[in-house]
């Protein structure tokens, strides 16, 4: 990408103005990701015609800080124009023996969701919508810092957004942690795409992120699971992920929340299914 990098944002008011306009803004497809094994759009959105053009909040709508701030590679509160979009249309997603056809695009919606309620951040701003081919999520792209070894990233073992991301698959159940899933920014902070195989009741686990497998979780750890356990346990969260999953799939994503507070360890990888995807990258 030859455009100045950005980040997803970092403030709660910045995010609101993402997801409005991830909601509401019109896209302009650009390309498909041809590697994407479900029809996986590159878009341009902007704010909706009458809005005053990006950048200009309309009353109730944009407002907020649109980009995080410069210190984050943003363009320090502004809604830029030409901002770019992944959107993942239910009608291109292809039939899979073990996920229930057209339900990816509401995983990915109730991943960001669960990594918004816990603190983590490490899904971009991710909404459900109408699009030029049908109802699907669209997510903020992120540019991702292609200067790192992001192999060498997937090894690591102090490095705390990596480890984070690990938790929050435990907890989502994400049976497709890629290498290439993982998107590092230049400020340091981690995100992650393509969890569309999230949520299935049965342990699925299956990531390159083993290397804390039955470690003690750390404290920021065991504080963000507590922070999820709460919103889960309010009926806010759940209101939210009951039109995104079935009553089961909720049901087991508190389980395992309970669990990882019970025990306070990483999981180790199931016995009777691949831990691995493949390929890794």
């Amino acid at each position: 990408m030859l455009e100045q990098k950005r980040s997803a944002p970092d403030d709660d008011d910045g995010e609101q103005a993402t997801l409005d306009l991830l909601a509401s803004g019109e896209l302009e497809v650009e390309g498909r990701l041809v590697d994407a094994s479900n029809a996986t759009l590159y878009c341009t959105i902007t704010p909706p015609a009458g809005h005053g053009g990006a950048g200009s909040p309309p009353p109730g709508g944009f407002g907020g800080t649109g980009s995080p701030p410069k210190s984050r590679g943003g363009l320090g509160g502004i809604i830029p124009p030409g901002v770019h979009c992944v959107y993942k249309p239910i009608a291109g997603e292809r039939p899979l023996w073990d996920f229930p056809m057209g339900t990816l695009a509401g995983r990915e919606v109730a991943a960001y969701a669960v990594s918004r309620a816990a603190g983590w951040d490490v899904v971009p701003p991710t909404v459900m919508r109408d699009g030029p081919f049908g109802p699907g999520m669209c997510q903020l792209w992120i540019d991702h810092d292609t200067d790192l070894d992001l192999i060498a990233l997937s090894r690591r073992t102090d490095h705390a957004g990596l480890r984070d991301m690990a938790v929050f698959d435990a907890v989502v159940n994400n049976a497709d942690r890629k290498i290439g899933h993982l998107l590092p920014v230049t400020d340091g902070h981690l995100y992650g795409c393509d969890h569309g195989v999230c949520f299935a009741e049965d342990y699925k686990l299956r990531t390159v992120l083993w290397q804390w497998r039955g470690k003690t979780l750390p404290r920021r750890s065991l504080e963000a699971l507590r922070r999820l356990n709460a919103q889960l346990g309010d009926g806010g969260l759940e209101a939210e992920l009951s039109s995104l999953l079935t009553a089961g799939e909720i049901a087991a994503t508190k389980i395992r929340v309970e669990t990882l507070l019970k025990h306070r360890v990483h999981p180790y990888p199931p016995a009777d299914w691949p831990a691995v995807p493949w390929p890794p990258v």
